[in-house]
C-alpha cells in the first residue's frame, strides 16, 4: 500500500500543514490590513495636522460606500487631515502624554469632552423622516401611563440647584425610545437638550437630576439650530459637553480618590 509520499522527505500531510500555515498567515495579513480603514493613515503627534506617510502595503485601497442620501464615502477617507478642534496642552513633553485643558475643560474638547466631526446633517428613518424629534413633532409617541412623565419636572444639577424645567421629550423614531430631555432655562428662556443617559427621573420626588453638570453650566450647552430637530454633529457636541462635565464640572473631579 502506498504511503502518500511525494518524495522521500515530504508527504501529503506535510504539504497540507504548510498550505494551512500560508493560508492562515495571509488571513491575518488581510484582516490587519482591513481594520486600517478607520483612523488611518495615522497623524504624526510631533507635527500636528500632518499625516504619516501612507504605507502602500499595510494601508488598503479605498472602498466606496454609497449612502442612502446620495453621498459617497470612502474608507480610508480621501479627505485631508482632520482639524484639531481641541484646546489643551500636553502634561509632559514625551509622545502620548496626557492633555490638560487650557480653560475650564468644558469647552476644550479633550478627554471625555472630545467628539468626532460627524456630518452636520440629520439622521433619518427608513422612510426618510428626521429620526430624533420632540414629542410635539412625533405625535404618535406618548409617555407610558405607568411610568413617570418628566415633562414639567424641575431639573437639578450636581450642586442640587435648579437648572430649568423639562419642556418636552425627544424620541428616536427608529428605536422607539427617549434620547433627550428638552430643558427650558428659566421662564420662556432658552431651550437646551440633555441626554437621557446623563440624568435620572424621580418617580416620587418629581424631579430630574444630573451629576454631569452644575446648574449654571446648563447655559453653556451647545445649541441646535432647528428647534424641532438635531443633526449628527450637534448631537456629538451636546454629548461631549456632558461627558466633559463628568470630569471638569468641578475642580475636585480631577483629583485622585485616594
Amino acid at each position: 500500500m502506498g504511503r502518500g509520499e511525494i518524495t522521500g522527505y515530504v508527504d501529503v500531510a506535510q504539504v497540507v500543514l504548510y498550505a494551512f500555515w500560508i493560508f492562515f498567515a495571509g488571513l491575518i495579513f488581510y484582516l490587519r490590513r482591513e481594520d486600517r480603514r478607520e483612523g488611518y493613515p495615522l497623524e504624526a503627534e510631533g507635527l500636528p495636522g500632518r499625516r504619516a506617510t501612507p504605507d502602500p502595503i499595510l494601508i488598503p485601497t479605498p472602498k466606496f460606500f454609497h449612502l442612502s442620501n446620495g453621498e459617497v464615502k470612502t474608507a480610508p477617507p480621501h479627505e485631508g487631515p482632520n482639524t484639531w478642534n481641541y484646546r489643551g496642552h500636553k502634561h509632559e513633553v514625551w509622545p502620548g502624554a496626557p492633555l490638560e485643558p487650557d480653560t475650564d475643560g468644558l469647552h476644550d474638547q479633550i478627554g471625555p469632552g472630545s467628539f468626532a466631526d460627524r456630518d452636520d446633517s440629520h439622521d433619518r428613518t427608513w422612510d426618510g423622516d428626521k429620526r430624533i424629534v420632540p414629542l410635539r413633532v412625533a405625535e404618535h409617541f406618548v409617555v407610558h401611563e405607568d411610568g413617570p412623565n418628566p415633562i414639567g419636572m424641575t431639573v437639578f444639577g450636581a450642586d442640587r440647584q435648579p437648572a430649568g424645567t423639562v419642556s418636552d421629550l425627544w424620541v428616536d423614531r427608529g428605536e422607539s425610545m427617549v434620547r433627550y430631555y428638552e430643558v427650558e432655562l428659566g421662564a420662556g428662556g432658552r431651550r437646551v437638550l440633555m441626554p437621557n443617559t446623563f440624568c435620572r427621573t424621580g418617580r416620587f420626588s418629581r424631579t430630574v437630576k444630573t451629576e454631569a453638570l452644575l446648574a449654571h453650566q446648563f447655559a453653556d450647552i451647545p445649541a441646535h439650530r432647528d428647534p424641532d430637530s438635531v443633526t449628527l454633529y450637534e448631537e456629538e457636541r451636546i454629548m461631549a459637553f456632558f461627558g466633559a462635565g463628568t470630569l471638569y464640572a468641578t475642580p475636585g473631579r480631577q483629583e485622585a480618590f485616594l
